[in-house]
Protein backbone atom coordinates (compact mmCIF):
# COMPACT_ATOMS: atom_id res chain seq x y z
CA UNK A 1 0.00 0.00 0.00
CA UNK A 2 1.64 3.30 -1.27
CA UNK A 3 1.64 6.78 0.81
CA UNK A 4 -0.78 8.12 -0.62
CA UNK A 5 -3.71 5.43 0.54
CA UNK A 6 -1.96 4.85 3.45
CA UNK A 7 -2.55 7.41 6.22
CA UNK A 8 -0.59 5.72 8.69
CA UNK A 9 2.64 5.61 6.71
CA UNK A 10 2.00 9.49 5.55
CA UNK A 11 1.40 10.85 9.13
CA UNK A 12 5.04 9.47 9.98
CA UNK A 13 6.72 10.41 6.77
CA UNK A 14 5.28 14.22 7.76
CA UNK A 15 6.42 13.23 11.58
CA UNK A 16 9.63 12.53 10.20
CA UNK A 17 10.08 15.48 8.10
CA UNK A 18 8.62 17.93 11.17
CA UNK A 19 11.41 16.59 13.17
CA UNK A 20 14.01 17.00 10.69
CA UNK A 21 12.33 20.49 8.97
CA UNK A 22 13.51 22.93 12.12
CA UNK A 23 14.46 26.70 11.87
CA UNK A 24 18.48 25.73 12.78
CA UNK A 25 19.30 22.59 10.40
CA UNK A 26 16.67 24.19 7.73
CA UNK A 27 15.11 22.11 5.28
CA UNK A 28 16.54 18.11 5.27
CA UNK A 29 18.12 17.90 1.63
CA UNK A 30 19.62 14.89 2.05
CA UNK A 31 16.90 12.75 3.63
CA UNK A 32 14.57 14.50 0.77
CA UNK A 33 17.03 13.54 -1.79
CA UNK A 34 17.12 9.93 -0.59
CA UNK A 35 12.87 9.78 -0.26
CA UNK A 36 12.60 10.75 -3.95
CA UNK A 37 15.65 8.34 -5.15
CA UNK A 38 13.80 5.61 -3.52
CA UNK A 39 10.17 6.47 -4.83
CA UNK A 40 12.56 6.07 -8.15
CA UNK A 41 12.90 9.02 -9.63
CA UNK A 42 15.91 10.88 -10.64
CA UNK A 43 17.02 13.44 -8.17
CA UNK A 44 18.88 17.00 -8.30
CA UNK A 45 19.77 19.50 -6.28
CA UNK A 46 20.45 22.97 -6.97
CA UNK A 47 22.10 25.89 -4.34
CA UNK A 48 21.16 29.71 -4.06
CA UNK A 49 22.00 32.71 -2.34
CA UNK A 50 20.54 36.14 -2.24
CA UNK A 51 21.27 38.97 -0.60
CA UNK A 52 18.16 41.26 -0.13
CA UNK A 53 18.61 45.23 -0.47
CA UNK A 54 17.21 45.65 2.37
CA UNK A 55 15.87 43.35 5.54
CA UNK A 56 12.45 41.56 4.63
CA UNK A 57 10.91 42.09 7.90
CA UNK A 58 7.52 40.06 7.08
CA UNK A 59 9.81 37.02 6.83
CA UNK A 60 12.83 38.07 9.15
CA UNK A 61 15.55 37.40 6.31
CA UNK A 62 18.28 39.32 4.57
CA UNK A 63 21.02 36.84 3.75
CA UNK A 64 19.67 34.04 1.93
CA UNK A 65 21.03 30.83 1.15
CA UNK A 66 19.13 27.56 0.50
CA UNK A 67 18.58 24.40 -1.69
CA UNK A 68 16.04 23.29 -4.03
CA UNK A 69 15.21 19.48 -4.62
CA UNK A 70 13.85 18.25 -7.19
CA UNK A 71 13.50 14.61 -8.94
CA UNK A 72 12.74 13.91 -12.48
CA UNK A 73 9.91 10.99 -13.54
CA UNK A 74 11.12 10.03 -17.13
CA UNK A 75 8.14 10.00 -19.63
CA UNK A 76 8.00 5.94 -20.58
CA UNK A 77 5.67 6.75 -23.93
CA UNK A 78 6.82 10.15 -25.26
CA UNK A 79 10.62 11.64 -26.48
CA UNK A 80 10.70 13.54 -23.45
CA UNK A 81 10.69 16.72 -25.09
CA UNK A 82 7.49 18.08 -22.44
CA UNK A 83 7.47 18.13 -18.93
CA UNK A 84 5.10 19.32 -16.35
CA UNK A 85 6.21 20.18 -12.57
CA UNK A 86 4.53 19.92 -9.04
CA UNK A 87 5.76 21.91 -6.62
CA UNK A 88 6.03 22.29 -2.93
CA UNK A 89 7.39 25.02 -0.59
CA UNK A 90 9.08 24.04 2.17
CA UNK A 91 9.28 26.59 4.80
CA UNK A 92 11.35 25.87 8.33
CA UNK A 93 8.53 24.44 10.69
CA UNK A 94 5.30 22.47 9.81
CA UNK A 95 4.08 25.71 7.47
CA UNK A 96 4.13 23.07 4.33
CA UNK A 97 4.98 19.62 5.58
CA UNK A 98 1.54 18.41 4.82
CA UNK A 99 2.30 19.47 1.25
CA UNK A 100 5.21 18.03 0.65
CA UNK A 101 4.63 14.91 2.50
CA UNK A 102 1.70 14.77 -0.34
CA UNK A 103 3.77 15.40 -3.22
CA UNK A 104 6.10 12.27 -1.75
CA UNK A 105 3.15 10.15 -2.25
CA UNK A 106 2.00 11.29 -5.74
CA UNK A 107 5.79 10.97 -6.74
CA UNK A 108 5.40 7.20 -5.68
CA UNK A 109 1.91 6.63 -7.46
CA UNK A 110 3.01 8.32 -10.50
CA UNK A 111 6.46 6.26 -10.60
CA UNK A 112 4.01 3.05 -10.92
CA UNK A 113 1.70 4.29 -14.21
CA UNK A 114 3.00 3.65 -17.60
CA UNK A 115 0.64 6.17 -19.32
CA UNK A 116 2.98 9.61 -18.69
CA UNK A 117 3.49 11.08 -22.03
CA UNK A 118 5.34 13.63 -20.03
CA UNK A 119 8.07 14.37 -17.82
CA UNK A 120 7.21 14.56 -14.51
CA UNK A 121 9.30 17.23 -12.39
CA UNK A 122 8.69 16.84 -8.35
CA UNK A 123 9.81 20.10 -6.77
CA UNK A 124 10.42 20.75 -3.21
CA UNK A 125 11.85 24.53 -3.01
CA UNK A 126 13.25 26.27 -0.26
CA UNK A 127 13.00 29.97 0.59
CA UNK A 128 9.60 29.86 -1.41
CA UNK A 129 9.46 32.50 -4.00
CA UNK A 130 13.18 33.09 -3.98
CA UNK A 131 13.96 29.37 -3.99
CA UNK A 132 11.17 29.01 -7.34
CA UNK A 133 13.11 32.10 -8.80
CA UNK A 134 16.47 30.32 -8.59
CA UNK A 135 15.03 27.09 -9.87
CA UNK A 136 13.36 28.58 -13.04
CA UNK A 137 16.08 30.94 -14.07
CA UNK A 138 18.49 27.76 -13.66
CA UNK A 139 16.03 25.61 -15.61
CA UNK A 140 15.71 28.30 -18.72
CA UNK A 141 19.77 29.71 -18.44
CA UNK A 142 18.24 33.30 -17.67
CA UNK A 143 19.63 35.61 -14.70
CA UNK A 144 17.04 38.69 -14.36
CA UNK A 145 17.29 39.15 -11.23
CA UNK A 146 21.18 39.25 -10.16
CA UNK A 147 20.69 35.81 -7.75
CA UNK A 148 23.59 33.50 -7.49
CA UNK A 149 22.83 29.81 -8.17
CA UNK A 150 24.42 26.27 -9.62
CA UNK A 151 23.59 25.64 -12.85
CA UNK A 152 21.26 22.64 -12.88
CA UNK A 153 22.47 19.20 -13.44
CA UNK A 154 19.31 17.51 -14.63
CA UNK A 155 16.80 18.70 -16.55
CA UNK A 156 13.62 17.66 -18.46
CA UNK A 157 11.43 18.80 -21.69
CA UNK A 158 9.55 22.32 -22.37
CA UNK A 159 7.40 22.75 -19.29
CA UNK A 160 3.95 22.93 -20.41
CA UNK A 161 2.19 23.47 -16.90
CA UNK A 162 2.62 23.94 -13.59
CA UNK A 163 0.74 23.61 -9.92
CA UNK A 164 2.21 24.66 -6.53
CA UNK A 165 0.62 22.91 -3.76
CA UNK A 166 0.04 24.50 -0.08
CA UNK A 167 -1.51 22.69 2.82
CA UNK A 168 -1.90 23.35 6.36
CA UNK A 169 -3.33 20.13 7.62
CA UNK A 170 -3.90 16.47 6.69
CA UNK A 171 -7.90 17.33 6.99
CA UNK A 172 -8.89 20.36 5.12
CA UNK A 173 -12.31 21.16 4.57
CA UNK A 174 -11.33 23.57 0.71
CA UNK A 175 -9.28 23.73 -1.72
CA UNK A 176 -8.70 27.26 -2.93
CA UNK A 177 -7.54 28.26 -6.16
CA UNK A 178 -4.85 31.03 -6.67
CA UNK A 179 -4.64 32.51 -9.63
CA UNK A 180 -2.84 35.87 -9.84
CA UNK A 181 0.49 36.11 -10.86
CA UNK A 182 3.68 38.34 -11.47
CA UNK A 183 2.93 42.16 -12.96
CA UNK A 184 -0.90 40.91 -12.68
CA UNK A 185 -0.51 37.86 -14.86
CA UNK A 186 -2.95 35.34 -15.05
CA UNK A 187 -3.32 31.34 -17.10
CA UNK A 188 -5.40 30.52 -19.41
CA UNK A 189 -8.78 29.88 -18.08
CA UNK A 190 -8.68 26.47 -19.44
CA UNK A 191 -6.54 25.87 -15.91
CA UNK A 192 -9.34 26.98 -13.83
CA UNK A 193 -11.75 24.75 -15.71
CA UNK A 194 -10.07 22.08 -15.16
CA UNK A 195 -9.67 22.45 -11.61
CA UNK A 196 -13.24 23.25 -11.00
CA UNK A 197 -14.51 20.11 -13.01
CA UNK A 198 -12.63 18.04 -11.18
CA UNK A 199 -13.68 19.72 -7.92
CA UNK A 200 -17.11 18.67 -9.11
CA UNK A 201 -16.51 15.45 -9.85
CA UNK A 202 -14.89 14.38 -6.74
CA UNK A 203 -16.92 15.97 -4.14
CA UNK A 204 -14.10 18.38 -2.77
CA UNK A 205 -15.51 22.11 -1.92
CA UNK A 206 -13.38 24.37 -3.99
CA UNK A 207 -13.32 28.29 -3.70
CA UNK A 208 -11.48 31.37 -4.95
CA UNK A 209 -10.31 33.93 -2.95
CA UNK A 210 -11.62 32.49 -0.03
CA UNK A 211 -15.20 32.56 -1.56
CA UNK A 212 -17.48 29.95 -1.92
CA UNK A 213 -19.11 29.04 -4.53
CA UNK A 214 -23.00 30.34 -4.33
CA UNK A 215 -26.31 29.51 -6.42
CA UNK A 216 -28.39 32.60 -5.95
CA UNK A 217 -27.11 34.94 -8.48
CA UNK A 218 -30.05 36.82 -9.51
CA UNK A 219 -30.59 37.76 -5.56
CA UNK A 220 -28.96 40.88 -4.15
CA UNK A 221 -27.20 39.05 -1.67
CA UNK A 222 -25.46 36.70 -4.93
CA UNK A 223 -24.74 39.48 -6.99
CA UNK A 224 -23.01 41.36 -3.73
CA UNK A 225 -21.23 38.63 -2.89
CA UNK A 226 -20.17 38.13 -7.12
CA UNK A 227 -18.80 41.83 -6.56
CA UNK A 228 -16.82 41.33 -3.90
CA UNK A 229 -15.02 38.05 -5.05
CA UNK A 230 -14.12 39.83 -8.40
CA UNK A 231 -13.28 43.11 -6.50
CA UNK A 232 -10.59 40.88 -4.78
CA UNK A 233 -9.21 39.52 -7.46
CA UNK A 234 -8.75 43.28 -9.08
CA UNK A 235 -7.23 44.17 -6.44
CA UNK A 236 -4.58 41.31 -6.02
CA UNK A 237 -4.05 41.51 -9.60
CA UNK A 238 -3.38 45.38 -9.53
CA UNK A 239 -0.67 44.32 -6.27
CA UNK A 240 1.34 43.18 -9.33
CA UNK A 241 2.79 40.89 -6.99
CA UNK A 242 2.94 36.72 -7.44
CA UNK A 243 0.38 35.32 -4.82
CA UNK A 244 1.77 31.96 -5.09
CA UNK A 245 5.00 29.90 -6.30
CA UNK A 246 3.05 29.54 -9.35
CA UNK A 247 3.21 33.52 -10.45
CA UNK A 248 6.62 32.91 -11.36
CA UNK A 249 5.73 30.07 -14.17
CA UNK A 250 4.15 32.63 -15.75
CA UNK A 251 6.85 34.96 -16.71
CA UNK A 252 7.98 32.03 -18.64
CA UNK A 253 4.67 31.65 -20.64
CA UNK A 254 4.23 28.73 -18.30
CA UNK A 255 0.54 27.95 -17.21
CA UNK A 256 0.47 27.26 -13.30
CA UNK A 257 -1.67 28.08 -10.25
CA UNK A 258 -1.30 27.17 -6.57
CA UNK A 259 -3.86 25.38 -4.92
CA UNK A 260 -4.12 25.89 -1.65
CA UNK A 261 -5.92 23.99 1.31
CA UNK A 262 -7.46 25.32 3.80
CA UNK A 263 -8.75 24.17 7.31
CA UNK A 264 -11.92 26.03 8.96
CA UNK A 265 -14.84 25.64 10.75
CA UNK A 266 -16.98 24.01 8.37
CA UNK A 267 -18.31 20.39 8.30
CA UNK A 268 -17.06 19.56 5.39
CA UNK A 269 -13.85 17.39 5.42
CA UNK A 270 -11.57 16.24 2.63
CA UNK A 271 -8.04 14.44 3.57
CA UNK A 272 -5.37 13.76 1.89
CA UNK A 273 -5.87 10.92 -0.13
CA UNK A 274 -8.81 12.61 -1.84
CA UNK A 275 -7.10 15.56 -2.56
CA UNK A 276 -4.11 13.13 -4.39
CA UNK A 277 -7.02 11.89 -6.47
CA UNK A 278 -8.23 15.33 -7.48
CA UNK A 279 -3.87 16.32 -8.34
CA UNK A 280 -3.92 12.57 -9.98
CA UNK A 281 -6.59 13.39 -12.45
CA UNK A 282 -5.68 17.02 -13.15
CA UNK A 283 -2.15 15.71 -14.14
CA UNK A 284 -3.46 12.85 -16.56
CA UNK A 285 -5.43 15.48 -18.44
CA UNK A 286 -2.60 17.67 -18.92
CA UNK A 287 -0.43 14.83 -19.87
CA UNK A 288 -2.84 14.31 -22.33
CA UNK A 289 -2.24 17.48 -23.66
CA UNK A 290 -0.73 17.29 -27.70
CA UNK A 291 -0.38 21.95 -27.71
CA UNK A 292 0.14 24.62 -25.16
CA UNK A 293 -3.41 25.69 -23.12
CA UNK A 294 -4.37 28.28 -25.12
CA UNK A 295 -7.72 27.51 -26.81
CA UNK A 296 -9.14 29.67 -23.72
CA UNK A 297 -8.82 33.31 -21.98
CA UNK A 298 -5.51 34.74 -20.88
CA UNK A 299 -7.18 38.26 -19.62
CA UNK A 300 -10.46 37.94 -17.33
CA UNK A 301 -12.12 38.33 -13.81
CA UNK A 302 -13.96 35.67 -11.91
CA UNK A 303 -16.57 36.57 -9.50
CA UNK A 304 -16.97 32.59 -8.74
CA UNK A 305 -15.29 29.92 -10.26
CA UNK A 306 -18.48 28.60 -12.32
CA UNK A 307 -18.30 32.26 -14.24
CA UNK A 308 -15.89 34.97 -15.62
CA UNK A 309 -15.80 38.35 -17.08
CA UNK A 310 -13.80 38.36 -20.22
CA UNK A 311 -11.96 41.46 -21.41
CA UNK A 312 -14.89 41.85 -23.88
CA UNK A 313 -16.85 42.75 -21.13
CA UNK A 314 -14.61 44.65 -18.76
CA UNK A 315 -12.54 46.82 -20.86
CA UNK A 316 -15.41 49.14 -22.10
CA UNK A 317 -15.48 50.85 -18.58
CA UNK A 318 -11.94 51.43 -19.22
CA UNK A 319 -12.51 52.93 -22.20
CA UNK A 320 -15.42 54.94 -21.01
CA UNK A 321 -12.79 56.66 -19.03
CA UNK A 322 -10.14 56.78 -21.52
CA UNK A 323 -12.40 58.46 -24.10
CA UNK A 324 -13.03 61.49 -21.19
CA UNK A 325 -9.11 62.25 -21.73
CA UNK A 326 -9.04 62.32 -25.12
CA UNK A 327 -12.51 64.38 -25.62
CA UNK A 328 -10.40 66.82 -22.99
CA UNK A 329 -7.39 67.14 -25.02
CA UNK A 330 -9.02 67.75 -27.94
CA UNK A 331 -10.80 70.34 -26.49
CA UNK A 332 -7.46 72.06 -24.95
CA UNK A 333 -6.61 71.75 -28.87
CA UNK A 334 -9.16 73.65 -30.17
CA UNK A 335 -8.33 76.64 -27.72
CA UNK A 336 -5.32 76.16 -28.77
CA UNK A 337 -5.76 76.96 -32.48
CA UNK A 338 -8.54 79.21 -32.33
CA UNK A 339 -7.67 82.80 -32.21
CA UNK A 340 -8.90 85.45 -29.94
CA UNK A 341 -12.14 87.23 -31.26
CA UNK A 342 -12.27 90.79 -31.96
CA UNK A 343 -14.66 93.49 -31.61
CA UNK A 344 -15.79 96.09 -34.22
CA UNK A 345 -13.20 98.60 -33.28
CA UNK A 346 -10.36 95.79 -33.39
CA UNK A 347 -9.73 95.19 -30.11
CA UNK A 348 -9.77 91.82 -28.64
CA UNK A 349 -12.54 90.55 -26.07
CA UNK A 350 -10.04 89.10 -24.06
CA UNK A 351 -6.14 89.15 -23.25
CA UNK A 352 -4.18 87.72 -26.26
CA UNK A 353 -1.97 84.81 -26.05
CA UNK A 354 1.15 84.80 -28.08
CA UNK A 355 -0.27 82.50 -30.17
CA UNK A 356 0.09 78.53 -31.21
CA UNK A 357 3.76 78.75 -31.48
CA UNK A 358 6.59 79.08 -29.58
CA UNK A 359 8.18 82.98 -30.24
CA UNK A 360 11.39 82.25 -27.91
CA UNK A 361 13.22 79.52 -26.08
CA UNK A 362 12.32 80.97 -22.93
CA UNK A 363 8.86 79.79 -24.13
CA UNK A 364 9.86 76.16 -24.73
CA UNK A 365 11.80 75.99 -21.75
CA UNK A 366 9.24 77.30 -19.33
CA UNK A 367 7.19 73.75 -20.73
CA UNK A 368 10.38 71.68 -20.87
CA UNK A 369 11.32 72.57 -17.23
CA UNK A 370 8.27 71.12 -15.70
CA UNK A 371 8.21 68.71 -17.37
CA UNK A 372 12.06 67.28 -16.99
CA UNK A 373 11.81 68.41 -13.18
CA UNK A 374 8.78 66.01 -12.26
CA UNK A 375 10.34 62.53 -13.87
CA UNK A 376 13.77 63.72 -12.06
CA UNK A 377 11.99 63.79 -9.10
CA UNK A 378 10.20 60.17 -9.94
CA UNK A 379 14.06 58.94 -11.12
CA UNK A 380 14.52 60.32 -7.39
CA UNK A 381 11.85 58.20 -5.36
CA UNK A 382 13.26 55.11 -7.47
CA UNK A 383 17.24 55.10 -7.09
CA UNK A 384 17.42 57.23 -3.73
CA UNK A 385 15.07 55.10 -1.21
CA UNK A 386 17.74 52.26 -1.26
CA UNK A 387 20.99 53.69 -1.78
CA UNK A 388 20.12 56.45 1.08
CA UNK A 389 19.29 53.58 3.77
CA UNK A 390 22.59 53.40 5.07
CA UNK A 391 23.41 57.12 5.62
CA UNK A 392 19.56 57.53 7.16
CA UNK A 393 20.21 54.47 9.64
CA UNK A 394 23.11 56.20 10.85
CA UNK A 395 21.51 59.74 11.46
CA UNK A 396 18.16 58.14 12.74
CA UNK A 397 17.25 55.77 15.50
CA UNK A 398 15.66 53.65 12.26
CA UNK A 399 16.08 49.86 10.78
CA UNK A 400 17.15 49.22 7.68
CA UNK A 401 13.17 48.53 6.20
CA UNK A 402 12.21 51.82 7.71
CA UNK A 403 14.68 53.95 6.34
CA UNK A 404 13.89 52.34 2.86
CA UNK A 405 10.42 53.49 3.23
CA UNK A 406 10.51 56.89 4.94
CA UNK A 407 12.86 58.17 2.80
CA UNK A 408 10.85 56.97 0.02
CA UNK A 409 7.89 59.29 1.51
CA UNK A 410 9.91 61.87 2.01
CA UNK A 411 10.81 62.26 -1.56
CA UNK A 412 7.23 61.76 -2.41
CA UNK A 413 5.97 64.61 -0.21
CA UNK A 414 9.08 66.71 -1.50
CA UNK A 415 7.95 66.49 -4.90
CA UNK A 416 4.78 68.20 -4.20
CA UNK A 417 7.01 71.73 -3.52
CA UNK A 418 9.71 71.11 -6.60
CA UNK A 419 7.69 71.60 -9.14
CA UNK A 420 4.67 73.96 -9.62
CA UNK A 421 7.21 76.91 -9.40
CA UNK A 422 10.19 75.80 -11.89
CA UNK A 423 8.23 77.90 -15.35
CA UNK A 424 9.11 81.58 -13.14
CA UNK A 425 12.61 81.21 -13.29
CA UNK A 426 12.58 81.64 -16.82
CA UNK A 427 9.20 83.72 -17.59
CA UNK A 428 8.45 85.10 -13.94
CA UNK A 429 4.79 84.21 -14.87
CA UNK A 430 2.70 81.65 -16.48
CA UNK A 431 0.75 82.41 -19.72
CA UNK A 432 -2.75 80.89 -21.14
CA UNK A 433 -1.14 79.13 -23.31
CA UNK A 434 1.62 77.92 -21.53
CA UNK A 435 -0.36 76.09 -18.93
CA UNK A 436 -2.89 74.68 -22.04
CA UNK A 437 -0.08 73.17 -23.76
CA UNK A 438 1.43 71.43 -20.49
CA UNK A 439 -2.02 70.06 -19.47
CA UNK A 440 -2.92 68.61 -23.29
CA UNK A 441 0.98 67.16 -23.09
CA UNK A 442 -0.04 65.77 -20.04
CA UNK A 443 -3.38 64.48 -20.55
CA UNK A 444 -1.84 63.08 -23.84
CA UNK A 445 0.52 61.49 -21.34
CA UNK A 446 -1.74 60.47 -18.80
CA UNK A 447 -4.14 58.18 -21.73
CA UNK A 448 -0.83 56.41 -23.57
CA UNK A 449 0.13 55.63 -19.92
CA UNK A 450 -3.05 54.24 -18.87
CA UNK A 451 -3.75 52.35 -22.06
CA UNK A 452 -0.32 50.65 -22.29
CA UNK A 453 -1.05 49.74 -18.38
CA UNK A 454 -4.55 48.35 -18.97
CA UNK A 455 -3.14 46.08 -21.63
CA UNK A 456 -0.38 44.46 -19.47
CA UNK A 457 -2.60 44.72 -15.99
CA UNK A 458 -6.09 46.02 -16.37
CA UNK A 459 -6.89 45.86 -12.74
CA UNK A 460 -3.94 48.43 -12.15
CA UNK A 461 -4.60 50.61 -15.51
CA UNK A 462 -8.37 50.58 -14.06
CA UNK A 463 -7.75 51.84 -10.46
CA UNK A 464 -5.23 54.59 -11.66
CA UNK A 465 -7.77 55.95 -14.13
CA UNK A 466 -10.63 55.93 -11.87
CA UNK A 467 -7.98 58.44 -9.67
CA UNK A 468 -6.28 60.23 -12.52
CA UNK A 469 -8.99 61.05 -14.93
CA UNK A 470 -11.08 63.44 -12.88
CA UNK A 471 -7.47 65.11 -11.51
CA UNK A 472 -7.24 65.61 -15.43
CA UNK A 473 -10.39 66.53 -16.48
CA UNK A 474 -10.77 69.68 -13.69
CA UNK A 475 -7.71 70.86 -12.82
CA UNK A 476 -6.52 74.16 -14.24
CA UNK A 477 -5.25 77.11 -12.81
CA UNK A 478 -8.31 79.30 -11.67
CA UNK A 479 -10.16 76.93 -9.46
CA UNK A 480 -9.76 77.37 -5.62
CA UNK A 481 -6.14 76.50 -4.49
CA UNK A 482 -6.97 74.94 -1.39
CA UNK A 483 -9.67 72.63 -2.23
CA UNK A 484 -8.48 71.57 -5.78
CA UNK A 485 -5.23 71.21 -3.83
CA UNK A 486 -6.82 68.86 -0.98
CA UNK A 487 -8.71 66.67 -3.76
CA UNK A 488 -5.46 66.23 -5.72
CA UNK A 489 -3.51 64.91 -2.91
CA UNK A 490 -6.60 62.52 -2.24
CA UNK A 491 -6.38 61.27 -5.53
CA UNK A 492 -2.50 60.88 -5.83
CA UNK A 493 -0.68 57.50 -6.03
CA UNK A 494 -0.01 57.39 -2.33
CA UNK A 495 -3.41 58.21 -1.26
CA UNK A 496 -4.60 55.45 -4.00
CA UNK A 497 -2.54 52.64 -2.39
CA UNK A 498 -3.42 53.49 1.40
CA UNK A 499 -7.19 53.37 0.68
CA UNK A 500 -6.51 50.24 -1.55
CA UNK A 501 -5.05 48.89 1.71
CA UNK A 502 -8.24 49.29 3.78
CA UNK A 503 -10.24 48.83 0.83
CA UNK A 504 -8.70 45.12 0.57
CA UNK A 505 -9.45 44.47 4.14
CA UNK A 506 -12.95 45.10 4.13
CA UNK A 507 -13.30 42.66 1.39
CA UNK A 508 -11.18 40.26 2.75
CA UNK A 509 -14.17 41.03 6.00
CA UNK A 510 -11.06 41.76 8.43
CA UNK A 511 -11.34 45.73 9.11
CA UNK A 512 -8.50 47.12 10.89
CA UNK A 513 -7.68 50.28 12.96
CA UNK A 514 -6.35 53.24 10.81
CA UNK A 515 -3.08 52.94 12.78
CA UNK A 516 -2.62 48.85 12.00
CA UNK A 517 -3.53 50.47 8.57
CA UNK A 518 -1.53 52.93 8.32
CA UNK A 519 1.27 50.43 9.37
CA UNK A 520 0.23 47.78 6.84
CA UNK A 521 0.61 50.53 4.01
CA UNK A 522 4.15 50.87 5.31
CA UNK A 523 4.79 47.32 4.84
CA UNK A 524 3.08 47.46 1.13
CA UNK A 525 5.58 49.87 0.21
CA UNK A 526 8.84 47.90 1.32
CA UNK A 527 7.35 44.54 -0.14
CA UNK A 528 6.40 46.36 -3.39
CA UNK A 529 10.40 47.93 -3.66
CA UNK A 530 11.04 44.13 -2.55
CA UNK A 531 9.37 42.44 -4.91
CA UNK A 532 11.06 44.38 -7.66
CA UNK A 533 14.60 44.36 -6.91
CA UNK A 534 13.81 40.23 -6.40
CA UNK A 535 11.71 39.13 -8.40
CA UNK A 536 11.32 41.67 -11.29
CA UNK A 537 7.90 43.44 -10.47
CA UNK A 538 7.10 46.54 -12.69
CA UNK A 539 4.97 48.14 -10.07
CA UNK A 540 7.12 49.65 -8.33
CA UNK A 541 9.06 51.24 -11.42
CA UNK A 542 5.91 51.94 -12.75
CA UNK A 543 4.67 54.33 -10.21
CA UNK A 544 7.85 55.85 -9.76
CA UNK A 545 9.10 56.69 -12.87
CA UNK A 546 5.96 57.25 -14.91
CA UNK A 547 2.54 57.67 -12.96
CA UNK A 548 4.11 60.08 -10.00
CA UNK A 549 5.73 62.43 -12.49
CA UNK A 550 2.49 62.66 -15.11
CA UNK A 551 0.48 63.59 -11.64
CA UNK A 552 2.75 66.10 -11.11
CA UNK A 553 2.65 68.06 -14.04
CA UNK A 554 -1.43 68.70 -12.78
CA UNK A 555 0.05 69.33 -9.62
CA UNK A 556 2.36 71.67 -11.49
CA UNK A 557 -0.85 73.27 -13.48
CA UNK A 558 -2.96 73.96 -10.53
CA UNK A 559 0.03 76.20 -9.39
CA UNK A 560 0.78 77.54 -12.77
CA UNK A 561 -0.46 81.11 -12.41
Amino acid sequence: MGLLSDPNRRRALISLLTRLNTPICGMPVEWLMKTMQAKGLEVFTQRFSRTLPFPDENKERYMVRGTNVYGILRAPRAPRTEALVLSAPCSPGDNNNQAVGLLLGLAEYFRNQIYWAKDIIFLVNEHDLIGMQAWLEGYHHTNTTGMDWSPLQGRGGSIQAALSLELSSDIITSLDLVLEGLNGQLPNLDLANLFYAFCQKIGVLCTIQGKLQRNDWDSVSGYSHAVQTMMLMVMKQASGRPWGDHGLFLRYHIEAATIKGVNSFRQYKTDATTIGRLLEGMYRKLNNLLERLHQSYFFYLMPSLSHFVSIGYYMPAFGLLAVILLLRALDLWVQLSTPPQRTEDGVTDIEPVRGTHFKTVADLLSLLTPLVISHLTGVALYMLPIRFQEMAVEHFPVSETEAVVLTAIAVYTAGLALPHNTHRLLSGEGTEQGWRVLKLVAVLYLAVLLGCTALINFSLGFILALTLVPVAAFVTPHVPKVLSAFILVILSPACTLLFSVFFFQELQEMPISFQDGWLLFLSVISQGILDHSLYGSLVYPLITLLVYPCWLLFWNILFWN
